[in-house]
């Protein structure tokens, strides 16, 4: 099953010079609840560089694949400039992956790794913040027998909350890991 993206992110604003890019229109507040059952909101993270990726804890090989990249990246971060990225799990399949499933599924990749998740209008609601497209792809007749088709993107976050970057599947870690250390650097720590 493919995956699509709406890649209308940018704001156009008029100049005096014409037509100019503004702020890309990702992210914005939130409130969702973590893998220990306890409400987390957006503002929770400010003063911390937040890795976001999207997805869901039955996802066969995509997810598993950019969580382990994710989390090799933080890693090499976490020598390089010290451990100032917050990597963020957020479930686009509520309907499966409650808390403890999260607490579980997370488990396996980095320790500081926070899934959030939260009813369909929540996470709805997260997703269209963050431009996420996601939609269940039936595998058979029962109600949970289906996968769910997203985009591929992890969103950085700078410490003010604003969306700074995204990186794509094509990434590798040790681009994505140079990447966001360089933001880190020119940001100012």
């Amino acid at each position: 099953a493919g995956t699509c993206l709406d890649f209308s992110i940018f704001h156009i604003s008029d100049t005096k010079e014409g037509a100019a890019m503004g702020k890309p229109l990702i992210g914005g507040s939130f409130k969702l609840t973590n893998q220990d059952g306890k409400p987390t909101k957006s503002v929770d993270f400010l003063g911390k560089w937040v890795l976001i990726y999207f997805g869901f804890t039955y996802c066969p090989d995509i997810c598993p694949n950019e969580l382990q990249k994710l989390t090799d990246a933080v890693r090499v971060i976490d020598e390089s400039v010290g451990e100032v990225v917050q990597p963020l799990f957020i479930s686009i399949d509520p309907e499966r992956d409650t808390p403890e499933q999260l607490k579980e599924y997370l488990a396996d990749w980095h320790p500081r790794f926070i899934g959030l998740t939260g009813s369909p209008d929540e996470v709805a609601e997260v997703a269209k913040k963050f431009r996420v497209f996601y939609t269940k792809a039936h595998t058979g007749d029962g109600p949970n027998e289906y996968l769910v088709d997203h985009s591929i993107i992890m969103y950085l976050l700078n410490p003010a909350g604003e969306f700074t970057a995204y990186y794509g599947k094509n990434t590798t870690k040790e681009e994505l890991a140079q990447k966001i250390t360089n933001q880190i650097k020119s940001f100012g720590g």
